[in-house]
């Protein structure tokens, strides 16, 4: 089985460098690597995967996620897609892992992905360190120790790392390109692939590590896209999604939020937003 790894690019240079030095370094190296690129133009003097690479132009505003990711599986040519954030750095074992899964078994394939303080990886790739200084998600599960473990829960699909039959991903027509900006294209995604029959699996020896950048907590700055993209989640699939933060929405007074209907009350102000980002990487893992 031939692997395509997928990336999509707004920014991150050197998050991108990094991640074309660690499939480099992979012990099986992909068939190919293909950059959507979110931008007017690519980088240039970028290092060599190991792999070609193939580039795919898919500008806009807000930023198109799910498009870029529909152009990028469409320009792949290999059997199965692993899907890579750009700030993720693939641990040596990542394709391998999720080949000899797929190999094994039809189905979607979720890793693990290891948090990174700022300038952990600045120094080059020892992964042994990176071990060291990666925090776990504390809402996700543990992966197996080797092999694949069933998830039966859709909603884990995590957009930094995972890996799928490209057959499979076609079938469903890939993600919907009504979801811009921010938030819920991954979760409906989930939802439909799921509803195909699917299942979804935890992978042994897939481990990435998320390069630091800033956040906010909530994503204030993203606050029009989550509402919008929220209720177009519900209307197609009859339940809300994102409830963490529409929950921190309505906390702070910004929505009224129920059942059936989001209402807005007020815009988050500058102030707001700017103050979401102080602290948020100690928010998001408290």
């Amino acid at each position: 089985m031939q692997a395509s790894v997928l990336t999509l690019v707004r920014g991150r240079r050197d998050h991108l460098a990094r991640l074309m030095q660690g499939l480099a370094l992979q012990t099986q190296r992909p068939s190919e690597l293909v950059i959507a690129w979110m931008q007017d133009a690519v980088f240039a003097d970028l290092p060599d995967p190991g792999c070609p690479v193939r580039h795919v132009m898919v500008p806009g505003e807000p930023m198109p996620l799910a498009a870029a990711r529909n152009r990028a599986a469409e320009t792949a040519a290999s059997d199965l897609l692993i899907f890579l954030d750009v700030d993720c750095i693939p641990s040596p074992t990542v394709v391998e892992a999720y080949r000899a899964a797929a190999e094994r078994q039809d189905g979607l394939f979720l890793g693990e992905v290891l948090y990174l303080p700022a300038g952990a990886a600045e120094a080059g790739l020892d992964f042994a360190r990176l071990d060291a200084l990666g925090r776990v998600h504390p809402s996700k599960p543990a992966v197996p120790i080797r092999g694949v473990r069933r998830e039966p829960d859709a909603g884990e699909l995590w957009g930094l790392s995972f890996a799928l039959p490209a057959a499979r991903w076609h079938t469903v027509g890939g993600m919907d390109e009504r979801f811009v900006g921010y938030g819920g294209e991954e979760t409906d995604f989930a939802v439909r692939m799921a509803a195909s029959g699917l299942p979804f699996f935890w992978t042994a020896g897939a481990r990435c590590y998320h390069q630091h950048h800033p956040v906010r907590v909530p994503p204030l700055h993203h606050f029009d896209h989550i509402l919008r993209n929220a209720a177009l989640f519900r209307e197609r699939h009859g339940r809300w999604c994102m409830d963490y933060w529409l929950g921190q929405f309505r906390d702070a007074g910004l929505i009224d939020w129920g059942d059936e209907a989001i209402r807005l009350l007020r815009a988050p102000s500058p102030a707001e937003i700017e103050a979401s980002g102080a602290g948020a990487a100690e928010r998001l893992f408290s």
